[in-house]
């Protein structure tokens, strides 16, 4: 056989390599990061969710946890995963 016949075999190889170090490795490193954040989040945190509502953490129960949002302090419970961000310097007003 001549190297002609295992360069097709080579650039995919190339391929996949270049693909798993631009997309899945870097995918991997948020969803870690974001497994850990979930994980430690407090009463007292401040955080917005996946939908973009901002809210102070006064209550968790296991997965859920109750938030405080707004003016008027409505309380709203949601799941420990629909946590987006956490926000330590934030105030709420």
């Amino acid at each position: 056989m001549n190297a002609g016949a295992y360069s097709p075999i080579i650039m995919t190889a190339i391929f996949i390599g270049i693909f798993y170090f631009l997309i899945i490795r870097p995918q991997q490193k948020r969803d870690k990061q974001v497994k850990e954040m979930r994980s430690n989040i407090k009463v007292g945190d401040h955080i917005v969710t996946i939908g973009g509502i901002h809210g102070k953490i006064i209550k968790i129960k296991e997965d859920v946890l109750t938030i405080e949002v707004g003016a008027d302090k409505t309380k709203l419970q949601i799941s420990r995963w629909a946590v987006g961000n956490l926000n330590k310097n934030e105030t709420i007003e």
